[in-house]
């Protein structure tokens, strides 16, 4: 079992910036996959951006150029870099891995983005 927790999330202004973090633990292997993804209130969830065990990247086209995603594979964790955030930011944001068939999730971090 992978078990994910999301830290980082909160409440900041629009313009503003937070750090998030997803700690991966148990039985890990490689290579994977993770990603970042997000649902606001009455919408579905959908794909913030991705990122490859070697470094490959994918953004949703909503986020380019604002978010960054990284991962400390040492450390099993990964990140996203969130610049210039805007009040349609506002959602939970969730961690994922995926490897082969299996993908595990995390249970979420909040983002509110006020106007």
């Amino acid at each position: 079992q992978v078990q994910l927790v999301e830290s980082g999330g909160g409440l900041v202004q629009a313009g503003g910036s937070l750090r998030l973090s997803c700690a991966a633990s148990g039985s890990i292997f490689n290579p994977n996959v993770m990603g970042w993804y997000r649902q606001a209130p009455g919408k579905q969830r959908e794909l913030v951006a991705t990122i490859t065990y070697g470094g490959g990247i994918g953004y949703a086209d909503s986020v380019k150029g604002r978010f960054t995603v990284s991962r400390d594979n040492a450390k099993n964790t990964m990140y996203l870099q969130m610049n210039s955030l805007k009040p349609e930011d506002t959602a939970v944001y969730y961690c994922n891995l995926v490897y082969l068939a299996t993908i595990y999730w995390g249970q979420g971090t909040q983002v509110t983005v006020s106007s």
